[in-house]
């Protein structure tokens, strides 16, 4: 008797998986033939940079070149129309799906600038997150470090800067400079010259530091830290108008 009750609650078990297969199948085949009723932008924006809104968005999937309302979601190219959404700079990813409801689900995330490049004879550019550059917009202004000097233009032109060494050593200055919290408040601007030398423009104290190329970022903000702690305190702030972090071991400061 007991080895026939475990055949019938195995039997039982399997019956059960079978059925929930069959659901998921079924609720599956309902989905993807199911008629577009609503176009649903979903924004993910945790950064709060309102370069674009739910507006943009929905004009954006609607001059896809698709029909899709009254379309059936498994006739909607959806690859198409994420890889349209991701040709404009600003957006960072983009995911379409339909529900059960007959919706086209449309979850877009954002890019996250984290500097903007100046320039006095063209447009200003955002350097994102990633380290591709977005133009700027008409909607919204982000607080982020300034870029400056003859050398941005060769940034805008790589469009994404881990595409070069040179793009590269810019970005993880940017980034080192953006996860201290001293250095991000102190850090203004960014003057970069042709030759890719970088000289720092401060928030507060009046010096400008000639930090030369980025390279040896840590041991070159280390040696800045010293000058700030312990020669500014006794020679005065308003001394030296100069700081030259270029020499390994030296600070020179006049």
């Amino acid at each position: 008797m007991k080895w026939k009750l475990n055949i019938r609650n195995e039997v039982k078990v399997a019956a059960a998986l079978i059925g929930v297969s069959f659901l998921i199948a079924f609720g599956e085949r309902k989905q993807g033939g199911s008629v577009c009723k609503d176009i649903v932008i979903e924004l993910d924006n945790l950064n709060e940079n309102h370069f674009l809104d739910e507006a943009d968005v929905m004009k954006l999937v609607e001059n896809s070149g698709q029909s899709i309302k009254g379309t059936g979601i498994d006739r909607i190219n959806l690859k198409e129309i994420e890889s349209k959404l991701k040709y404009d700079k600003h957006i960072l990813d983009a995911q379409l799906f339909g529900d059960l409801k007959g919706n086209l689900i449309v979850n877009v995330e954002l890019r996250r600038p984290i500097a903007r490049i100046v320039q006095q004879d063209a447009p200003d550019a955002y350097i994102a997150q990633d380290g591709v550059v977005m133009p700027v917009s008409e909607k919204y202004t982000s607080r982020v470090m300034l870029l400056s000097g003859p050398f941005v233009k060769k940034l805008l032109e790589m469009e994404d800067l881990k595409r070069t060494e040179a793009g590269n050593q810019i970005l993880d200055m940017i980034e080192f400079i953006n996860d201290d919290k001293f250095w991000k408040a102190q850090v203004a601007q960014m003057d970069i010259n042709a030759e890719g030398k970088i000289t720092i423009y401060p928030q507060v104290t009046g010096q400008k530091v000639e930090f030369g190329t980025a390279e040896d970022i840590e041991n070159k903000f280390r040696k800045l830290m010293v000058f700030y702690k312990k020669i500014l305190p006794q020679r005065g702030w308003t001394k030296y108008e100069r700081v030259n972090l270029e020499y390994e071991g030296q600070v020179i400061a006049e």
